[in-house]
């Protein structure tokens, strides 16, 4: 497929670079005054993360895409957690029927120590309800512990299809498949080939399609590559390199020829804050630039407003769960002409832009 007619996607006036738009359809979710706001996990600052209920609050915030992680179950269901591992995310320390499943396993290269998604079965998952991963820094999310099912990718589309109904927006879906290397190593199940499944039911395998599919790992976006013609973006985690290819390292790849390379397979890259701009000074990097001659969007992660997530530098008074000094660093961040944000907080991020 021709991954330069694709990029259009999400690269607004404010990426002075970016190609011209090729594709009409696409056109009509270019931001022309903003970045693309993706509700990271939903509105996951309001509500425990991946759940039907953090979505939709994200969407009625006025989200343009909604980014649920995926992860596989042991009857090849993919459903929206934000690791494989469920201790963090749900109640299933409490339920004694599973505490035969603990187990120990070696998740690239660390040796996590939970119950795990891929030893459940969806029925299984549904006795499970989810709660707050930082219960000290959002306490007011922690309110809703107990409340919500895991739900699947299927339910997160039926969710967004009706919302689109409802309110007339093109809402976008941005989903991650979780260490589909390893689960596929590990367990036998090729998470890419059901992700292919479901996007061919719903008819989202399509260039057109409002959907970019992420991964931080090159081998199954080269697969998707071929297979659907859904945008694809490569995430760029701060260190180290791709699970699946351990002689690379994710700062070289962020040079021009590596930029370069990742177009060949790819619409855009998913960046850290700290590819962007020095956390400390605020001063923005190149990187926009060079991913934009190269014909990348580049949408990075993740805009948070509490102490807890925030640069010491940018810290205010108050504890983790107090707000910090954010709208400095979500401006900076702006400023550097990426063509969208992952964040935790729609509310302020939209009140942010809707100011300047």
């Amino acid at each position: 497929m021709v991954r330069s007619a694709l990029v259009i996607l999400a690269l607004g006036a404010m990426s002075l670079v970016a190609p011209a738009a090729a594709n009409g359809h696409l056109e009509r979710i270019v931001m022309s005054d903003r970045p693309l706001i993706i509700a990271h996990r939903g509105a996951s600052g309001e509500r425990p993360e991946h759940t039907l209920a953090a979505y939709e609050l994200a969407i009625d915030l006025g989200a343009d895409f909604i980014e649920p992680d995926l992860v596989v179950t042991k009857d090849l269901e993919l459903v929206a957690r934000h690791e494989n591992e469920l201790s963090d995310t749900t109640d299933v320390a409490n339920h004694e029927e599973f505490e035969t499943r603990h187990r120990t396993k070696n998740i690239e290269g660390q040796q996590v120590a939970g119950w795990f998604a891929e030893d459940f079965t969806l029925a299984e998952l549904r006795t499970l309800r989810a709660r707050e991963r930082v219960g000290n820094i959002r306490p007011d999310s922690e309110a809703y512990n107990g409340l919500y099912q895991i739900p699947t990718f299927e339910e997160i589309v039926q969710l967004v299809r009706a919302k689109e109904a409802e309110t007339g927006r093109t809402i976008g879906l941005y989903p991650e498949l979780k260490h589909p290397t390893l689960i596929l190593e590990q367990e036998g199940i090729d998470m890419v080939d059901l992700l292919v499944r479901e996007l061919r039911q719903f008819e989202l395998d399509g260039a057109d399609a409002n959907v970019f599919v992420q991964i931080f790992e090159v081998s199954p976006l080269q697969r998707l590559n071929q297979r659907v013609d859904t945008p694809l973006v490569l995430l760029i985690h701060p260190q180290g390199g791709p699970y699946d290819e351990p002689d690379l390292r994710w700062a070289e790849m962020m040079s021009p020829t590596g930029l370069a390379e990742i177009a060949e397979y790819a619409d855009g890259i998913g960046p850290g804050l700290s590819y962007l701009l020095d956390l400390e000074t605020l001063e923005p990097t190149g990187l926009v630039a060079e991913a934009h001659a190269a014909g990348l969007t580049v949408h990075s992660w993740t805009l948070r407003k509490e102490n807890g997530f925030l640069p010491a530098s940018l810290q205010g008074a108050g504890g983790p769960s107090d707000d910090g000094q954010y709208e400095r660093l979500w401006t900076a961040a702006i400023a550097t002409g990426a063509d969208g944000f992952f964040t935790d907080n729609t509310r302020e991020f939209l009140e942010l832009i809707s100011d300047k």
